[in-house]
């Protein structure tokens, strides 16, 4: 048994924000109080520090199988773990593609051998991610995948889109569309516009994600399912899942910190550790995007994390691939950056990182802190001074736009299915600069 004493109690879902005692036994939260005994317990003292609901993120590349050079499993949920998430979300497009019952056993079997965070795979929507047939989704479902997604490529063909929503429904899970147009963005580099220019490479426009995203909510809203966005970047996006939302549609969407933080204008000489897909955008897309945390038109916030080696990034602008890592410093960049200045409130912090990952998921026992559900827990020290380094992470990939940032706020200690998973050894109560 863990009692975590004295620690403020975040959590919307459950209508709690105030001092209280949590106490864990056997994997799950045994009880929630002002003043909690139990002698068997090993008390914990989080006086100052914020308990919250464990952290979920829905969009992470964990490479394996097949390409552990940029990460494995276990490096990658000892990134997750040390960044605060107590589940991710295992996006499919591995070697193979996890796009049958193997794959997906495969990916359970070798996180639970890692003993850290949950992992939930993601299935592909369709066979290799081809973009013809759908993969069998029930027995999919059956062996463990949470949801479908063929990210990084988008269901170009609307009819395998619309069959695929249909299907998931039935299955009880949720698409995942990648949103582009990869008509208008073959060869593209980064956000098309004056910045595209001046490097003197090919641009991705907006439109290219609009089109899709207005194509996604027409076929949701026509066969009555959900659809979620990933990776939401353009304005024109947040106003169509917003007018979306207002009259029903089943739509959600997420958006990552670093389309939340950054614009194309941080590319500066052209360093590939700000090439992503989709790509940062202007200054009117990202005001759009924070708007939208507050209006809801974004549920989420997750990381997309991608992994890549050195070498790979090291190739140039145009030749390296897309993608950044974003486990470690999700959380420091989003309580810094938005939360200690008013941008949005640590309850809706919980939302986008929690309980709405939770609800999406259809996870009842996760993203709460209430008696019986799962005892999974970030705990966090909102004036923790943290500076960003790419050399101290725990996942392989170092490919981040954010390196040798200073930012207040983090995660001091991780607990899922009631073990302290971080820090690593155990230790507890965690030690403050």
């Amino acid at each position: 048994m863990i009692l975590l004493r004295g620690g403020r109690v975040v959590d919307p879902s459950a209508g709690l924000d105030g001092f209280f005692d949590v106490l864990v036994e056997r994997g799950r939260i045994a009880s929630v109080g002002p003043r909690i005994e139990a002698a068997d317990a090993r008390a914990i003292d989080v006086s100052g520090l914020v308990i919250v609901p464990g952290l979920i993120d829905m969009h992470v590349h964990l490479r394996e199988p097949g390409d552990e050079a940029k990460e494995t499993i276990l490096t990658g949920v000892r990134a997750a773990v040390r960044g605060g998430f107590t589940s991710v979300c295992a996006m499919p497009n591995t070697r193979p593609v996890n796009d049958g019952r193997e794959t997906t056993e495969r990916v359970l079997a070798e996180a639970r051998r890692a003993g850290l965070a949950s992992v939930l795979p993601i299935a592909a929507v369709s066979v290799g991610s081809a973009g013809r047939e759908l993969v069998d989704m029930a027995d999919l479902v059956a062996a463990g995948a949470v949801a479908f997604s063929d990210d990084g490529r988008p269901v170009t063909d609307s009819r395998v889109m619309r069959r695929a929503l249909e299907a998931a429904t039935e299955a009880g899970a949720l698409v995942i569309d990648h949103c582009e147009d990869r008509s208008l963005t073959e060869g593209g580099v980064v956000n098309e516009g004056p910045v595209s220019s001046r490097l003197g490479v090919p641009g991705i426009p907006a439109a290219a994600e609009d089109i899709m995203v207005a194509r996604d909510i027409v076929l949701a809203e026509a066969a009555g399912t959900p659809v979620h966005i990933a990776h939401l970047s353009t304005a024109g996006g947040v106003r169509m899942v917003g007018e979306a939302k207002s009259r029903g549609v089943r739509v959600s969407a997420e958006a990552t910190p670093h389309h939340l933080l950054l614009t194309e204008d941080a590319l500066g000489a052209g360093d590939a550790d700000f090439k992503m897909n989709p790509p940062l955008r202007s200054a009117a897309d990202r005001a759009a995007l924070v708007e939208a945390l507050r209006t809801g038109a974004v549920d989420i916030i997750a990381t997309d994390h991608a992994p890549h080696t050195a070498e790979e990034k090291g190739r140039g602008l145009a030749a390296a691939p897309f993608g950044i890592v974003g486990l470690e410093t999700a959380v420091s960049l989003v309580l810094d950056r938005l939360v200690r200045p008013g941008t949005i409130s640590l309850a809706r912090f919980v939302e986008l990182f929690a309980t709405g990952p939770a609800r999406l998921l259809g996870l009842p026992r996760k993203g709460r802190i209430e008696a019986g559900a799962d005892a999974d827990l970030t705990v966090l020290d909102l004036d923790l001074p943290v500076t960003v380094d790419r050399n101290k992470f725990e996942s392989k990939g170092r490919n981040t736009p954010f390196d040798g940032w200073t930012l207040r706020g983090g995660p001091v200690m991780t607990i899922a299915g009631g073990r302290i998973v971080c820090p690593f050894d155990g230790t507890a109560p965690p030690v403050r600069p």
